[in-house]
């Protein structure tokens, strides 16, 4: 099977697109609070599938949230308790780029946390997921797969496009060396985690835009009925011959030239 080609992805994606509008709209009218979790290895294409999520939503009510490391202070917090300020308000959608399961996957492969904090994540993160969904948010979680040939392919590409360079970064380049190592971690995660209220979901990101489409699909089929009609609109004649703008005070800057 072929990597899916940017014409036939956008075609697919566009009616997909007008569900998620849909989502969003049903979401506000119903006060739901939806929160989504992108997990995977570095290049699997979380970036790429939270825009096609949320790319066409209104920013003011789906927003995404991607945390830099913990300060000192929040070094001395509960694990979690940076992340519950993020959580959605009714109406909200909220896009994790990663998220507590950090402490499962970097945090753990690269030697940033140890062994009993990671035990006592593993066992408090259904716990709290828990209290999360009996509060009624809904919760999804999704972690994105990719093979290591791929995962070289697209890391040699950032360091090669100053487009993609800041995308790339020592942790990275060190995180090469523990393909083996992420999937014993993810594995662990899995089984520790994976739960009838929060269940994990696997989706083969090696044709990331076929990812793509996939979560999306599974994300609009996992919601309860979403169609809310979007209120009437009358749309008068104007009246009048529309009017060009004009200036007393400041002139627009010239156009970009194009040849």
């Amino acid at each position: 099977m072929g990597k899916l080609k940017r014409k036939e992805y956008d075609r697919l994606l566009e009616p997909l697109e007008e569900e998620l509008v849909g989502m969003a709209r049903w979401a506000r009218h119903t006060g739901a609070r939806i929160c989504v979790i992108f997990e995977g290895r570095d290049t699997a294409g979380k970036g790429g599938a939270i825009r096609a999520v949320g790319g066409r939503l209104n920013p003011r009510q789906c927003r995404t949230v991607a945390l830099s490391k913990p300060n000192e202070t929040e070094m001395t917090q509960w694990y979690f308790q940076r992340y519950v300020q993020h959580l959605p308000a009714a109406g909200e959608i909220v896009l994790f780029d990663r998220s507590w399961y950090n402490r499962a996957g970097v945090e753990t492969v690269m030697g940033f946390t140890d062994d009993a904090k990671v035990a006592q994540f593993l066992e408090e993160a259904p716990k709290f997921e828990k209290m999360l969904t009996d509060d009624g948010i809904l919760l999804f979680k999704y972690w994105l797969t990719t093979d290591q040939v791929n995962q070289e392919e697209r890391l040699a590409e950032r360091l090669e496009d100053p487009l993609k360079r800041w995308k790339l970064s020592p942790i990275d380049l060190a995180a090469r060396e523990q393909y083996e190592a992420y999937t014993a971690a993810r594995e662990a995660m899995l089984k520790a985690t994976h739960s009838d209220h929060a269940p994990w979901t696997l989706v083969d990101f090696n044709d990331q835009k076929r990812g793509r489409l996939t979560l999306v699909r599974d994300l609009l089929d996992r919601l309860p009925d979403t169609r809310v009609e979007p209120p009437e609109l009358i749309f008068p004649p104007l009246g009048h011959e529309p009017i060009s703008e004009s200036y007393t005070v400041l002139d627009p800057i010239e156009n970009y030239p194009i040849d």
